[in-house]
């Protein structure tokens, strides 16, 4: 028997390959030639949804940096992941990943462990709100936002909620860090008991000294606060990135998703 030239056998090889039903082209699709489909303004709601889906991992990654409204043509795909239960099962795999977490600290017992939770899209719900106001497609009116939290009517992330207490029992001791003003503390205690939330150790709302900055520049000082008093913050729930940025942090920072809003 004659060997066959080794060229020759790597070019049968390949034609088998590309010949067979399982061609490259169905593993690993190609781009189409016309790089103007990239751009293209003639999508099909199918592309508009992977284009949408991709745009809500660059918001939650931090890579879509500092935005203002949700994309026009992703309203409908931001209204379905909010109402269709992929928010919901998001939430619940934070919370899980929280839980593993807080299983593996071990507290002095001394009632200075402390978990830091923010409000708004962490332990309370805004959903009905921003339903009402576009999913987040129109800019933040405050005047309409004051209006719905003086309602009280927020109700609980189910995600946070059940964190919340499975945290309590392991013996943490929950601190609530909000960017609601001073000035809606009663009502926001009133909310928060009416969603199911109690036994909370300190509820941190904006002072007229914390006016004026930035979510990070204020949440990270409160922290530095809670430090200087001997608090250990071991896990810092929000929905924001800058619930969670600025020294100091906590051992362990987990971020809820939220594709209605942006907050620096």
């Amino acid at each position: 028997m004659i060997p066959t030239p080794l060229p020759a056998l790597l070019s049968l090889l390949l034609l088998s390959f590309f010949s067979s039903g399982s061609s490259a082209r169905s593993i690993l699709k190609s781009p189409p030639d016309d790089p103007r489909f990239l751009f293209s303004t003639r999508r099909s709601s199918s592309s508009d949804d992977q284009y949408c889906d991709s745009w809500r991992l660059s918001v939650e990654t931090n890579n879509a940096g500092k935005w203002s409204t949700v994309p026009e043509k992703c309203v409908s795909f931001v209204a379905k992941y909010i109402e269709k239960g992929k928010y919901r099962s998001d939430s619940d795999v934070v919370a899980q990943d929280s839980l593993t977490f807080a299983k593996t600290v071990t507290l002095a017992g001394d009632g200075k462990d402390i978990w830091v939770f923010d409000i708004d899209e962490t332990l309370l719900s805004n959903v009905p709100y921003y339903k009402a106001n576009g999913w987040g497609s129109k800019k933040f009116n405050e005047t309409a936002w004051d209006e719905w939290v003086i309602q009280a009517k927020a109700a609980a992330l189910p995600a946070s909620i059940k964190l919340y207490y499975e945290l309590l029992k392991l013996g943490f001791h929950a601190v609530l860090l909000t960017g609601r003003d001073e000035s809606q503390r009663s009502i926001t205690e009133q909310n928060l008991l009416y969603a199911g939330y109690h036994s909370w150790t300190r509820l941190i709302l904006r002072g007229d000294s914390d006016k004026g900055t930035t979510a990070v520049v204020y949440k990270s000082s409160k922290r530095a606060e809670l430090e200087a008093e001997g608090y250990r913050i071991h896990g810092s729930s929000g929905d924001q990135w800058s619930d969670l940025f600025g020294s100091p942090m906590a051992t362990r920072s987990l971020k809820l998703p939220n594709p209605m809003y942006f907050i620096s």
